[in-house]
């Protein structure tokens, strides 16, 4: 069984230098293929770039670009499954989380996750991620907390991005009794994390912080 790989950063783009060459070892460098998923917006070309570039750096040089939609074809679903490695853009949360999770999309990022292909997930990635997607009032138009279905790449925890910014404290630890998970990451804009095999394995910086259920 292959290992399996979970960037999450809690803000947006670039990776940092470590995380970037580690994503694009992990993606098989001048043999791999990364997958970059994103909301269609004017100049997202250009915003490609800040995610491109470390890893071109490290020898990724085929990019395949997936503006997400309410439908999706065949062959983009086709060229999806060929990539080694996955990138999942921030923006509108619930956007996102409505062309991704539960969606064919959805189905071959997971299958991609368990046969080794990396996948990161920058804000809005990160909070899709877990079992449970958790978006805090901040992050949506009805500003309440909502607890939906999220892509079950990481199971028994609740991820909160921006979290100083945003002061997420408190909304953390009323999601983690709320979906009774035992632990809860918080990810401020500078930090990302990474999980092999759904652990903890490596952190990006000091800002994050790690809250546990109370019994």
């Amino acid at each position: 069984m292959k290992n399996r790989h979970l960037f999450l950063f809690g803000g947006s783009p670039p990776f940092s230098d470590k995380f970037g060459k580690k994503f694009a070892d992990f993606s098989l460098n001048n043999k791999g293929k990364v997958a970059i998923l994103f909301i269609e917006r004017n100049g997202w070309e250009e915003y490609m770039k800040i995610y491109t570039s470390i890893l071109e750096e490290n020898n990724i040089e085929r990019f395949f670009y997936l503006p997400l939609t309410p439908t999706i074809d065949h062959a983009t679903l086709q060229e999806l499954s060929s990539c080694t490695g996955v990138i999942i853009s921030g923006g509108e949360t619930e956007l996102y989380r409505n062309y991704i999770v539960d969606t064919p999309i959805g189905k071959r990022i997971k299958e991609l996750y368990e046969n080794g292909a990396p996948v990161a997930g920058f804000s809005a990635g990160a909070l899709i991620s877990p079992l449970n997607c958790v978006i805090p009032p901040i992050d949506n138009s009805r500003n309440e907390h909502l607890f939906l279905n999220g892509l079950g790449l990481i199971r028994d925890c609740v991820i909160s991005v921006h979290f100083s910014k945003w002061k997420e404290e408190e909304n953390l630890k009323a999601a983690l009794a709320r979906v009774n998970a035992p632990i809860g990451y918080g990810i401020d804009d500078d930090e990302g994390l990474y999980f092999e095999n759904e652990i903890l394995s490596e952190t990006e910086g000091d800002n994050y912080y790690i809250f546990k259920q109370e019994n």
